[in-house]
């Protein structure tokens, strides 16, 4: 998933393993792209390796500090009900996954699990007072934005109204070496691109090729949207809901990107000087982006285009839409952050200074531009009221993450780092 607050401005932001099947036949090591998760801005073909970043690459290196205990902080009944209920959802992936984060093992969570499944709703915030202790990752200090899920109309069949193609992931979508690429220069993952007819390895297309039809005819159609601009923000959210006229709906989902750079059309307008209060200018939310777009169709459309990036997608069915965790993340519950320093399944407190984003949450979502200590992206379910809040979510306050009780102990005892950096 992810948020138009850091979508607009920022990049692509659902981050997921991509999966790789090897081709034997193609001498680059080709490998097709499966199904992911989070449209992250996979380097073009001719990328040089992606510079190792400065920042500390997880929460102990950052540096923790015991927080308060649970049973201190004003968690309202009903949060910690809806707090518990995604957090048992979550168990199942957190007793088997690794924490990229270095803060918990998934036998840390064994008791907080076992208790979860039989604990009563109402009694949820004396769960959270028995089984976690809170840890402050460096300075505490947060930033929260917010994605949903949007409604769109669109139909399976294409008909008049409903021309804009959504496409599924097209087979020729690889990741190889060029092979002009020297041997000692492929680390990490080949880049994303296609053969073209002379067999040469070339960046996919971008979206102006895609909408100019170059996958057209090729059977790619899983649908078919009415408007370009709400599809192009369905991309930026990562998954959303088809609604036909007769009221059926097609709930779509990530499933690849062509791996060409993100650019976030907020930003660019941002430097074009479009963006702000006064006469003639547009508010930086989601909702001022698009009326930019609709009262400038030609300069909104090549503006789109200025995105090169492409998503494609996947029907999904099930009980709501999927995080990276792999279960459902729900309405005012379910947080996207950034793994190496929040565990992912982990209950997080926020104090900010938004009303809407203080309380409990359960982070179960990353984000391409959800990355560093504190930063989260609050999800906020489907329909009008989700879209204007998510569309204008710009918070800052305190975050606490919650970890079983003893995982401090633990970490003093194994000699890991337990006190902010300086």
């Amino acid at each position: 998933m992810r948020g138009a607050g850091e979508g607009l401005i920022g990049s692509h932001r659902h981050l997921r393993l991509i999966l790789t099947l090897v081709l034997p036949a193609l001498l680059a090591a080709c490998t097709i792209i499966p199904p992911g998760r989070a449209p992250t801005a996979g380097p073009a073909p001719t990328a040089t390796p992606t510079p190792v970043p400065s920042e500390p690459a997880t929460a102990l290196l950052t540096g923790i500090t015991p927080g308060p205990a649970p049973a201190s902080l004003p968690i309202s009944s009903a949060r910690a009900s809806s707090a518990l209920r995604s957090f048992a959802e979550s168990c199942r992936v957190l007793l088997s996954r690794t924490d990229a984060s270095g803060l918990t093992r998934a036998a840390d969570w064994r008791p907080a699990c076992a208790a979860a499944s039989t604990w009563p709703a109402s009694d949820a915030a004396a769960f959270f007072a028995r089984h976690f202790e809170t840890v402050r990752v460096g300075d505490g200090r947060a930033y929260v934005t917010g994605y949903y899920e949007p409604e769109i109309a669109g139909t399976r069949v294409g008909q008049p109204g409903f021309a804009v193609p959504v496409y599924r992931l097209p087979s020729d979508l690889v990741r190889a070496w060029p092979f002009e690429t020297p041997f000692d220069q492929r680390t990490g993952q080949p880049p994303i691109g296609r053969f073209d007819a002379d067999g040469r390895f070339v960046s996919y297309y971008d979206r102006g090729e895609i909408e100019d039809g170059a996958l057209a005819g090729k059977g790619l159609e899983i649908a078919w949207a009415a408007d370009p601009i709400e599809l192009f923000f369905l991309e930026i959210q990562g998954s959303g809901r088809l609604v036909a006229s007769d009221g059926s709906v097609i709930r779509i989902g990530y499933a690849g990107q062509n791996g060409l750079p993100y650019t976030g059309i907020g930003e660019v307008m941002r430097e074009r000087g479009l963006i702000g209060s006064g006469p003639g200018l547009y508010p930086g939310s989601m909702q001022g982006i698009m009326t930019y777009l609709r009262e400038h169709p030609e300069d909104g459309r090549a503006l789109m285009r200025s995105n090169r990036s492409y998503v494609f997608f996947r029907e999904i069915t099930g009980d709501g839409p999927i995080g990276a965790l792999g279960v459902p993340v729900r309405p005012q519950a379910s947080l996207a952050a950034d793994p190496r320093m929040v565990p992912l399944g982990a209950p997080v407190w926020l104090n900010t200074d938004r009303t809407e984003t203080t309380g409990l949450w359960v982070a179960q979502d990353t984000g391409g531009a959800i990355k560093g200590a504190n930063r989260f992206d609050s999800f906020w379910g489907a329909g009008p009221t989700a879209r204007t809040i998510a569309g204008g979510m710009s918070a800052k306050g305190d975050a606490l993450v919650l970890v079983p009780t003893g995982t401090l102990a633990r970490l003093a005892g194994s000699g890991a780092a337990t006190a902010a950096r300086k």
